[in-house]
């Protein structure tokens, strides 16, 4: 998505050459020109997937999941919970999830009340590296007998193995930068 490459050079920071901060349009400010572009773009490559329901991770990921949810005519949109909250109450789907930027563990958590068996979702995610969360929020749909039909990325690092884990285990994967590396702090796309 050329929209999306252009603002990651114009406006993301690299750190130490492996890290891309996109914080001013996507984690924590929000363009929302760009995200509703976005969550068009993911409809149109999942046009083709019978969808019942999105399924992202608090918080980076939400955004992107409403804007795709707008796209495909207002899905519901279902977050994982990364942290126990007083609000945590019922029944939950629980993965244990390894957090590349935080460099932890931490359990994530759907109610069961917001997923159900039989139904077909799609995962969105804000960034794609060795996989852990898009795994582990598989493994959530799994608990509740949901099958997923895609996983959406907005920025992939090719250089780590995060898609050849989902392909691997049988999921399609469709990202819209793909990032081949670094170089002198300067994002290098694979495609």
């Amino acid at each position: 998505m050329d929209e999306l490459k252009r603002r990651i050079l114009e406006d993301g920071i690299i750190i130490d050459n492996r890290i891309l901060k996109i914080d001013n349009f996507l984690n924590q400010q929000i363009d929302t020109t760009l995200i509703t572009h976005i969550g068009q773009e993911f409809a149109r490559r999942f046009q083709d997937c019978p969808v019942d329901r999105i399924v992202t991770i608090e918080s980076s990921g939400i955004a992107v999941a409403y804007a795709v949810s707008l796209a495909m005519h207002n899905l519901p949109v279902v977050f994982a919970r990364k942290k126990k909250s007083l609000l945590t109450k019922g029944e939950q789907y629980t993965a244990s999830i390894y957090s590349y930027t935080k460099q932890e563990e931490y359990t994530a958590s759907i109610s069961k009340a917001y997923l159900h068996e039989g139904e077909h979702v799609l995962i969105i995610d804000d960034f794609l590296a060795s996989g852990a969360a898009a795994v582990g929020l598989t493994k959530l749909a799994a608990q509740a007998g949901c099958t997923v039909s895609g996983i959406g990325i907005v920025v992939e690092k090719t250089f780590q193995n995060g898609r050849k884990t989902l392909e691997d285990a049988g999921f399609r994967v469709e990202s819209l930068a793909r990032i081949a590396r670094f170089e002198n702090n300067v994002p290098i796309f694979a495609d």
